[in-house]
């Protein structure tokens, strides 16, 4: 009984939230609405503590790249500096996949922007880029039949 409520309680719910109310409903958790610059402040805080591990950078980075929208390159680069810091050079890699990713359509003139915004940090901290491993190009894809 209990949980035939719960599933039509949700249902009715789910009905009832629109996409922009849910991305002004996960940056109003602490009561009032922030602006870009303080929820830009409170990432980098997040990722700067003093003794986070790797499960506390991979949940911050989860919550991220959950969010409609692409990290600022402050936050990307607090990313990498956690992520270094615990010697996770994988994750550093995975969160430069997720922000590529998180551009979306724009990916063509926004991950470039990105790029150029990071890349002093990506060589100070030795992190290659996707495209430097090759990890931007699958290894064993065939040829498109349009290309040929």
């Amino acid at each position: 009984m209990l949980r035939i409520t719960a599933g039509k309680l949700a249902n009715a719910l789910r009905g009832t939230v629109s996409g922009t109310s849910r991305v002004a409903a996960v940056r109003c958790l602490h009561g009032t609405e922030e602006s870009a610059e303080e929820f830009d402040k409170r990432y980098e805080k997040y990722f700067s503590r003093e003794g986070i591990d790797g499960w506390e950078i991979r949940k911050g980075m989860n919550d991220l790249l959950g969010m409609d929208l692409v990290p600022s390159p402050k936050i990307i680069e607090a990313g990498l500096r956690a992520a270094r810091r615990v010697n996770d050079i994988a994750l550093a890699i995975r969160w430069l996949e997720g922000c590529k990713d998180k551009c979306g359509d724009h990916q063509a003139t926004l991950y470039p922007f990105l790029l150029e915004k990071i890349s002093p940090t990506l060589k100070e901290l030795g992190v290659p880029t996707i495209e430097e491993l090759g990890y931007d190009k699958p290894e064993l894809a065939l040829k498109s039949v349009y290309d040929l």
